[in-house]
């Protein structure tokens, strides 16, 4: 197996296990480095596994049903891996503050479904850093949190 064959096997675990429909936190231990990067506009950037992990936690918390999922074939080259997605979940849990722009109440009942694009670096075999451009702009629009001009 090649190298980028490993770190696209590395990345669609990661999708699947950290993104997907049920979480399993134990792969953040696994093939997270212990200083590895998250980044997305709708955040603070998180650094390091226990930060990674709370972010997580605090997300599906507000969102039980948070999803996302590839929605093209991944693409490698070096210690790099690109891969689109799509998802989103539904804010039936507590309160959440983690958005840059603002905070939703407890239980708002909204949904939101967008779509990205991430890079992730792939360093034998764990992941340093997930750096990704996403449609914020729906899904905070969809969750009440930005308005459309009149």
């Amino acid at each position: 197996m090649s190298k980028q064959d490993e770190n696209k096997a590395v990345v669609g675990r990661w999708f699947t296990e950290f993104w997907g429909e049920t979480v399993n936190l134990g792969v953040i231990d696994e093939i997270a480095a212990p200083d590895m990067l998250l980044k997305y506009s709708l955040h603070e950037p998180r650094r390091g596994r226990a930060d990674i992990k709370a972010f997580m936690t605090d997300f599906r918390a507000a969102f039980p049903d948070l999803n996302f999922w590839g929605i093209a074939d991944l693409i490698a080259e070096g210690d790099y891996v690109v891969g689109q997605w799509e998802g989103g979940g539904t804010h039936t849990g507590p309160a959440f503050s983690d958005f840059l722009i603002g905070s939703l109440p407890a239980a708002t009942g909204r949904k939101m479904r967008f779509t990205g694009t991430t890079v992730l670096k792939v360093i034998n075999g764990k992941i340093v850093e997930e750096i990704g451009l996403d449609d914020g702009v729906t899904a905070l629009t969809q969750l009440g949190l930005l308005k459309a001009a009149a």
